[in-house]
């Protein structure tokens, strides 16, 4: 279940320039004595809540540094008041902690024989119904025993970065698909180099704004959507020496302010035998999705980024664990109805994609969907499935691909492999169980999985046995 003092400081600004010059300004009229009265309980509250809560308060600071009065001198104190009345805690996991995947940790030393490391991710959604992606350590012991990792005292977002240099192609390419093309984008884009900056294009969208040569409403519309592509992708990077529990990716950009939806990881193989963590997730903005794809080494570094292509439309991107034949290889949901295959030879492009399948048995008659990642065993690739039917209720079931040709189903389970229990249906959405990922060991499924988009548990199947309950199809 989710924790209600997992909490995170975020900026909050008051609607209005005005109102937030006249709150700076009571800051400063207040008498020192009051002042450091004031700063000194105030951190009393909330010192030991958070690891660095000054430095907070200097960052959000200089979010309002311009609506400072030019000639008041501020002492540290105030400083530092002015800083937290423009901060806010945010408690992320306060509704839920849901939706989980699980992969091995980049990290397998010193382990037992028959241990694995694992590192799994869930969905933390906390007032306002605005989600984040959280993690969680442990171990899976030779009898598949899960010995979970404390959980740090502290939450923590990472510091972030603007992509240092976008590909003018790729960016003009992603415009065209959110149909945002026109004689304003091209006008910029003309004026750029082939690899530009962050920096680059804010100094032409400046001077336009300066001397305009459009109409001002149709170029300000125009600069809010390369903006919002713009800020949809960057870097974030975490403290190395603070444990996985602490770290936190909440939304940061326009695109996902309402939310970080579903996050399904999968260790990837490259030909090379190079490893990356990759997770498709589901950004929301209040009104419209995009998907998104996070990239890793380490847990520690990410890049996201956005994806790109007609075939990415919708919400339950699975990537496969390695390319088959040379192709990058992904399950989706573009219909909202059937469970769909892709092939791409550009992890970030996918253009085209076929129905895999379709809603055929009566626990799933509403529509079909993935549960994550496909798993791969001699017999075929694992697909943990999820379908809808009647009352809204959402089971989990699988079915076995073929190894070489994973466009071609060779078995799947007639009847549910999870379906919601009494004790597992109550919940924020009743009814539901699901997953974002699972993963084998010792010849066993160990699949981690939301009851109700509430809270998570953990269910296990032998992998033989699961296969052997399959019907073979023609």
């Amino acid at each position: 279940m989710g924790d209600s003092s997992r909490v995170i400081t975020r900026l909050h600004l008051p609607d209005g320039e005005d109102r937030i010059r006249k709150i700076i300004q009571r800051v400063v009229d207040l008498p020192d004595t009051t002042a450091e009265d004031l700063l000194a309980h105030i951190m009393l509250d909330f010192s030991e809540r958070h690891r660095d809560i000054k430095h907070v308060f200097g960052l959000h600071l200089n979010k309002v540094k311009d609506h400072l009065p030019r000639d008041a001198v501020l002492s540290e104190t105030k400083r530092a008041l002015i800083g937290a009345y423009f901060t806010m805690e945010y408690s992320i996991e306060s509704a839920a902690l849901f939706n989980p995947s699980i992969v091995p940790h980049p990290d397998q030393s010193h382990l037992a024989q028959g241990s694995l490391r694992f590192i799994m991710s869930l969905r933390a959604t906390g007032e306002g119904h605005v989600s984040s992606i959280v993690f969680r350590s442990g171990l899976l012991d030779q009898d598949n025993t899960i010995l979970f990792d404390p959980i740090g005292d502290y939450v923590e977002t990472p510091d972030l970065r603007l992509d240092p240099v976008y590909d003018r192609h790729l960016f003009q390419l992603k415009l065209n698909e959110m149909a945002a093309c026109n004689e304003v984008t091209a006008h910029l884009l003309n004026q750029l180099p082939e690899n530009f900056t962050y920096h680059e294009l804010k100094e032409k969208i400046g001077a336009l704004t300066s001397q305009p040569v459009f109409s001002e409403a149709h170029q300000n519309e125009t600069f809010v959507i390369m903006y919002w592509l713009a800020n949809s992708n960057y870097e974030m990077s975490f403290r190395p020496d603070h444990p996985i529990s602490d770290r936190i990716i909440f939304p940061v950009s326009e695109n996902e302010s309402r939310g970080i939806e579903d996050a399904r990881f999968v260790q990837f193989f490259d030909d090379d035998g190079e490893v990356t963590y990759y997770a498709t997730y589901t950004a929301y903005n209040g009104f419209k999705i995009l998907p998104q794809l996070l990239e890793t080494k380490d847990f520690i570094k990410f890049n996201i980024l956005t994806l790109n292509g007609r075939a990415i439309q919708n919400k339950g991107l699975a990537l496969f664990p390695r390319k088959i034949d040379g192709s990058y290889i992904m399950l989706s949901r573009q219909d909202g109805e059937n469970n769909r295959i892709m092939f791409s030879d550009n992890i970030h492009f996918w253009q085209e994609s076929e129905i895999l399948q379709e809603p055929t048995r009566p626990w799933e008659f509403i529509q079909v969907g993935n549960c994550g990642s496909p798993l791969e065993t001699d017999n075929g690739w694992i697909v943990l499935t999820h379908g809808v039917g009647p009352m809204r209720e959402y089971c989990i079931g699988a079915m076995l691909l073929d190894r070489e040709n994973p466009a071609k189903i060779i078995a799947r389970l007639e009847e549910p492999l999870l379906t919601p229990y009494e004790e597992e249906r109550e919940g924020y959405v009743p009814n539901v169980v699901y997953t974002c990922g699972a993963i084998i060991h010792n010849n066993e499924l160990v699949i981690p999985y939301a009851m109700a988009d509430t809270m998570s548990g953990i269910a296990a199947v032998g992998v033989s046995e699961l296969i052997n309950c399959m019907h073979p199809l023609a």
